[in-house]
């Protein structure tokens, strides 16, 4: 009996009884460690993954632009973005008052959409008048300014309006363009047709007018098609009253060098090769430092010193190359201080801007 009762203790002894406890009691341990390390393991996976990703999009993106310039094309004109969506642009009084919309059909059959809103001084007789009647207005004694404006959106983004309600209200008649493939434009845009539209613009105020100055104000991208505007103008022998350059840059080579975009690839190898040469293969240049220096119109350059897409130096070298050019009537260069927080878009909350138009206008 008693080595049978020894042979059932070794059987079910407790050494490995006791083994088996330890084994269980360390398991638990053990799979708590596991879980607690599995989604730390998962987000170093997921890290590593992600960066590996934007380094393959960071190196394709060069070699897609270079190989596909049209890309290129489509981020300078950035007509694809219609905004504000919300807006009626037929109906221009929701967001202008004393406002009408028309269009005009270019030489080459382009058809454009343009806003033109009168002197704020005028709003009561403008009730229920039609475009006829806005016409024959621009032959009062008011000048007259076309709105160039940059290169996203329409003639109703919120800072466009708002530079034109200044400008209604010291005086202006302003007509705001949206250059072909734009807005409710028809075409797609290139340099040489928003140009083309612009000129027709200008020869078409200049013709109903009556003598009264007609100015042309380009903002950012609109800068290079007023002053490539101003030089067609000038060569058909009509040399345009004054130009207006708002946050302009020298030409469209170095403003690509110098936009926040520009600058992610600054140090990338080949960055010029792939970037700014490929600004030539879309027949993109907008010159205005060339064309500034052959200009004789007046010329009122406004940059605010804190403009992060356009930096202020390139108004500065503006600003020197027209004022060495024989041609120029008359250059000013008017800097707003940094801390006004102006950056690239609100110039026209100066509440001297009006004073500093008038003071040019005057002037020359």
């Amino acid at each position: 009996m008693k080595r049978h009762d020894a042979s059932q203790k070794k059987v079910s002894g407790q050494a490995p009884e006791g083994r088996g406890r330890q084994s269980g009691s360390f398991t638990p341990h053990s799979l708590i460690y596991k879980k607690k390390k599995r989604p730390s393991s998962r987000l170093a996976l997921y890290l590593k993954t992600s960066a590996l990703a934007l380094l393959c999009i960071y190196i394709s993106v060069p070699f897609i632009i270079r190989l596909f310039p049209a890309l290129l094309a489509k981020v300078v004109y950035l007509n694809i973005l219609k905004v504000p969506f919300s807006v009626d642009l037929s109906n221009p009084k929701v967001i202008l008052n004393h406002t009408t919309n028309f269009y005009l059909t270019t030489e080459d059959g382009i058809t454009v959409g343009v806003w033109h809103t009168l002197p704020a001084s005028r709003w009561e007789e403008a009730k229920y008048k039609d475009q006829v009647w806005y016409e024959e207005a621009l032959s009062d004694v008011n000048p007259v300014i076309i709105y160039l404006h940059g290169n996203g959106g329409t003639r109703a983004v919120d800072h466009r309006v708002q530079l034109v309600k200044v400008l209604s209200a010291a005086g202006f008649h302003v007509l705001s363009l949206d250059y072909r493939g734009y807005a409710d434009s028809t075409g797609e845009p290139t340099e040489e047709g928003i140009t083309m539209d612009s000129v027709y613009l200008y020869e078409w105020v200049k013709a109903r007018s009556r003598g009264t100055p007609v100015c042309i104000w380009g903002h950012s991208l609109g800068t290079g098609v007023a002053t490539n505007a101003a030089r067609k103008l000038q060569e058909k022998g009509s040399a345009v009253d004054v130009v207006i350059l708002e946050s302009p840059y020298t030409n469209i080579r170095e403003a690509g060098a110098y936009h926040p975009f520009g600058r992610i690839y600054h140090s990338f190898p080949g960055f010029e090769y792939f970037f700014l040469d490929t600004f030539a293969l879309n027949n993109i240049v907008f010159p205005n430092d060339e064309n500034v220096k052959l200009l004789n119109a007046p010329i009122l350059i406004l940059h605010a010193e804190d403009d992060a897409v356009v930096p202020s130096f390139m108004a500065k070298k503006l600003h020197d190359i027209a004022l060495k050019s024989q041609n120029s009537r008359g250059v000013k260069l008017v800097l707003f201080r940094a801390d006004l927080d102006y950056e690239h878009e609100n110039i026209y909350k100066d509440p001297k801007l009006p004073e500093i138009i008038w003071d040019f206008l005057n002037d020359i």
